[in-house]
């Protein structure tokens, strides 16, 4: 099984290793799970999770993959990359939830992105329940030096608070 390239992905270490590049209304705040109106999540170690206020909230980390011990004749053969994410709502307040995964060069210019419609999940018309979201880069080229893995959101209804979309258990991985 392919090592997680992301430190600090469930927030065990509070916001440790996280670049906070949006960090709007109440900012970003690591919780317990369930937390107030949540939901258990469907893996096992996982006991915590970020959680978004009533403004935008995104953090980032972006990995250094000769730091982290690939070789640049591995990285050029395109190895497959695969992200995933989890992100859930609170059963009493709408949010939004977005990610942009980048694949980056030697000069951190993007050779290929990953970056979905955002999604807003409603309590009245969803079960705001955990939900993954999985991506694998393939045939990207050389030069795959960096990646840059960013995701967030905010709540809908602007409370203050901890009424936003809460991540956890996001991963890049690399089959080499």
């Amino acid at each position: 099984m392919a090592r997680n390239l992301l430190s600090n992905p469930s927030g065990e270490e509070e916001l440790d290793s996280w670049e906070l590049t949006e960090n709007g209304g109440n900012q970003w705040k690591v919780e317990d799970m369930p937390g107030d109106c949540g939901h258990d999540f469907c893996k096992d170690g996982v006991t915590k999770y970020f959680a978004t206020s009533y403004e935008l909230c995104l953090k980032r980390q972006v990995i250094d993959l000769l730091l982290e011990g690939y070789s640049s004749e591995q990285l050029d053969a395109q190895p497959a990359v695969t992200v995933e994410d989890w992100y859930c709502g609170r059963t009493d307040c709408g949010c939004t939830y977005q990610m942009t995964v980048c694949l980056l060069d030697e000069n951190r210019e993007v050779i290929q992105e990953f970056k979905p419609e955002p999604v807003t999940l409603n309590p009245e018309s969803d079960d705001c329940s955990w939900k993954q979201v999985s991506h694998t880069f393939s045939e990207y080229g050389t030069g795959l030096r960096f990646i840059s893995f960013e995701h967030g959101g905010q709540d809908t209804k602007y409370w203050d608070g901890w009424f936003g979309v809460r991540v956890t258990g996001s991963s890049v991985t690399i089959e080499v």
